[in-house]
């Protein structure tokens, strides 16, 4: 079993990069984060890291003329820091062709939705306004459009009478937390395989521990 060696690409309070950093500390994941990188100077999810230990640095993306000047600087990053995989663990921009060439099936994203539902952002607001009963999260390789890579794997969270936009955040949280660290763990164990169909979209198959 190997260790994953991760990128975590962050925006915000990065408490799904909390999640893996204590999965890691409690030897729940064979996996070490080799660098989180945020396009945001301020995010919490920085400070979050480097009281962890773990290398942390701002890249805004507002200094680069282009978005894949931007995106060839995370790579450089990455590159030094001898990251394999990335997780976008609430990374609020879209990658770039090379980006996701560089990083081919070794990206991830987590979702608080039941993809393909609700792709994009606020998504628990619009699962509301749509009055579903069973909303969730999904964790899924990255390509080229919005929240449409393979899924890896999902779980669902009920959608009470009496909730806000809030407490429904809150629930979905709490699951993304524990199926992210679940699917890292699965890949480190060689337990996820893509497979390829013709003419249809690639399917992830996810074996039992």
């Amino acid at each position: 079993m190997a260790r994953l060696r991760l990128g975590i690409l962050v925006s915000g309070t990065g408490t799904n990069l909390g999640a893996i950093l204590d999965a890691v500390a409690r030897r729940d994941l064979d996996a070490e984060v080799r660098l989180v990188i945020s396009n945001i100077e301020q995010a919490p999810a920085l400070e979050r890291a480097s009281k962890a230990g773990v290398p942390a640095r701002a890249i805004s993306h507002r200094g680069y003329a282009t978005r894949e000047e931007f995106d060839r600087a995370l790579v450089t990053a990455f590159r030094e820091a001898k990251v394999e995989w990335v997780v976008l663990a609430g990374f609020m921009r879209l990658l770039s062709t090379e980006f996701l060439a560089t990083f081919a099936g070794r990206i991830i994203n987590i979702h608080p939705a039941l993809l393909p539902a609700f792709p994009g952002v606020n998504a628990q607001r619009r699962a509301l306004e749509h009055g579903v009963k069973v909303s969730g999260c999904t964790v899924h390789f990255v390509d080229e459009a919005v929240d449409s890579g393979p899924i890896i794997a999902q779980r669902a969270v009920p959608v009470h009478d009496d909730d806000d936009e809030s407490s429904l955040r809150q629930r979905i949280l709490v699951e993304e937390h524990a199926l992210l660290v679940q699917v890292l763990q699965a890949l480190a164990a060689d337990r996820v395989q893509v497979i390829a169909r013709a003419n249809l979209r690639p399917l992830v198959s996810v074996r039992a521990s």
